[in-house]
């Protein structure tokens, strides 16, 4: 435990987080004020560009009430997907300046789109500084303030890549996460584990290599990662490089075994010397326990930061009993590649909103097909309703839509908070039946515990020429569960989800959907899967993977991976 480091942490964060987080309760007080407060900001930041022209945004803001300024927004300004924005971000990405909002970007974060072009989500300095900056400050501060001894070790924070290429006028994109991380305050990036050019290697095997062989040395006290599966990996990588890693301990070395490119070893190996009582330690824990897990090696660990919510759950009955019993796993929160929403501050799931950073539109589950829906404000959901998220922000999205489906939860503040249950395109359907992916995994879940057959991962796709669905199981015990079994698995799944969802029901009972078909996948296929994706060109880090696809690049993969 290093005391020094944990009072300097405590203190410098307590002043800069604390003033963070009283603005946020500031702000959450009076969401509706808020909200106004913060359209009439991004409008009057934008209102001379040429997006705020076209869309009238000075007309917007001469409203005399905050109900004729959301009345303006909403007749002046359309909803938009990313598609929508596409040819003013092509502006922006070929040099020019005050089209989407003033000046250009500083970044831009890349992800996936419902296109074969992926989305280039612009990043503006005042976001980046004055949104992230702040919310950075508030999250930091708040780990302490739920466990105060949680920057007396080292942090262990897996990140993307900081500058991944260069659009046409040479403005870089890459991770916020990682420009998060090397914008961070010099006494916070004392802690990490490692340093940043560990994210700039391309074998991402041995990326998790040199990330777990640089961690289990020391005593990490803090993990942040989004998404859960890189949580297993990293154990995956254990259990197959533990002894090498204390080889590489004990002699202060890394392995020339690993695929790494010189310069960036020449880095990691600099920052490297022998440590033979560390490495004795990890030795004796390997003999006492045979597999050796983060709870041996970590003991110290105070919070686990991690999403929690939608499909991603799938992935945490892997690790569950792995870490120690009095350990925070808080929720990573309600966050994508274009927008940080908020924050989680307690041990819930639930993301409480930053109404003094972004303004949001929702509009409710049962309205999502409506072609004229009603547009809800902030101050005006009700908890246990479901809704879908609009949000405009600092970094020219307008009225953009989320495509997720959030529960609210209670209030903080007067504020409602809310957590994610599934993206709204999770749900799949063939022939009308609207099957949600949730209840699909619900189905699985149920079946597994009935039979007794765990599942190490699965997932089902719509084949529409077959008019049926495919379900993919891999068992924890594959090599004792015959076709059979899984095809006796599978006819459970399918009544479960008759029981479950009535046009399901109604569509298999008039032979609409015809039986599904079953399939077995072979050993660590999920690892497989993502090793030939990230080998294409994905993220490790913003690796997400619906359980319930209607997706055939996808289902080509998955085809290749069935036991024969």
């Amino acid at each position: 435990m290093n005391l020094k480091s944990m009072l300097v942490a405590n203190t410098l964060l307590g002043m800069a987080g604390g003033v963070q987080y009283l603005g946020l309760k500031s702000a959450t007080k009076n969401p509706a004020a808020s909200s106004e407060k913060t359209l009439r900001s991004i409008l009057e930041f934008a209102k001379d560009t040429v997006y705020g022209k076209e869309h009238d945004f000075a007309y917007i803001l001469s409203a005399s009430s905050d109900k004729e300024l959301y009345r303006r927004y909403q007749e002046k300004v359309p909803t938009n997907d990313y598609e929508a924005l596409r040819p003013y971000v092509e502006r922006h990405k070929h040099g020019e300046t005050d089209i989407l909002f003033p000046g250009k970007p500083v970044l831009y974060a890349t992800t996936s789109g419902t296109t074969s072009e992926p989305k280039w989500i612009p990043i503006t300095e005042k976001y980046l500084k004055t949104i992230y900056g702040k919310m950075t400050k508030c999250w930091l501060f708040n780990f302490i303030k739920c466990k105060p001894k949680v920057f007396s070790g080292k942090i262990l924070s897996i990140v993307g890549k900081v500058i991944e290429g260069y659009a046409p006028d040479g403005t870089v994109f890459g991770s916020v996460s990682g420009v998060t991380q090397r914008d961070c305050p010099g006494f916070v990036k004392a802690l990490y584990s490692n340093p940043q050019c560990v994210y700039s290697i391309a074998d991402y095997h041995a990326r998790y290599y040199v990330l777990m062989r640089m961690a289990i040395e020391q005593d990490i006290t803090l993990i942040v990662t989004a998404n859960p599966s890189t949580i297993v990996e990293l154990q995956n990588n254990v259990n197959v490089f533990y002894d090498e890693y204390v080889k590489d301990i004990e002699n202060g070395t890394l392995s020339d075994r690993i695929n790494i490119d010189p310069e960036i070893r020449k880095e990691i190996e600099a920052c490297l010397k022998p440590n033979p009582k560390r490495a004795a330690e990890l030795r004796a824990l390997k003999e006492k326990y045979g597999t050796v897990l983060p709870k041996h090696y970590w003991p110290n660990i105070q919070i686990l930061n991690t999403w929690k919510c939608g499909n991603t759950a799938v992935y945490i009955d892997k690790f569950k009993d792995s870490f120690p019993e009095t350990m925070l796993y808080q929720e990573f929160g309600y966050f994508s590649s274009e927008c940080r929403f908020g924050l989680v501050l307690d041990d819930t799931v639930n993301t409480v909103l930053f109404p003094h950073f972004h303004y949001y539109e929702f509009i409710k589950e049962e309205d999502l097909d409506n072609p004229d829906p009603k547009y809800y404000q902030l101050s005006e959901l009700e908890q246990g309703k479901r809704y879908c998220p609009f949000v405009t922000t600092f970094a020219g999205l307008y009225r953009y839509n989320m495509n997720d489906l959030l529960e609210v939860g209670p209030c903080f503040g007067n504020t409602p908070t809310v957590h994610m249950i599934q993206k709204v395109n999770g749900i799949v359907t063939i022939t009308g039946e609207k099957l949600h992916e949730r209840q699909f995994i619900s189905a699985v879940k149920k079946v597994e515990e009935e039979m007794g057959l765990p599942l190490r991962f699965f997932i089902g796709f719509a084949d529409l020429q077959a008019s049926a669905y495919r379900w993919y199981f891999e068992f924890t015990d594959n090599d004792s569960v015959t076709q059979e079994q899984a095809e006796e698995f599978s006819r459970k799944v399918d009544a479960q989800l008759m029981k479950d969802n009535v046009e399901y029901k109604t569509k298999r009972d008039s032979l609409r959907l015809k039986d599904p078909f079953t399939y077995r996948l072979v050993k660590e296929s999920f690892e497989k899967f993502k090793a030939e994706c990230i080998a294409e060109g994905a993220r490790d880090g913003q690796f997400k993977l619906q359980l319930l696809l209607q997706d055939e690049k996808r289902h080509e993969k998955f085809k290749k991976l069935v036991i024969k």
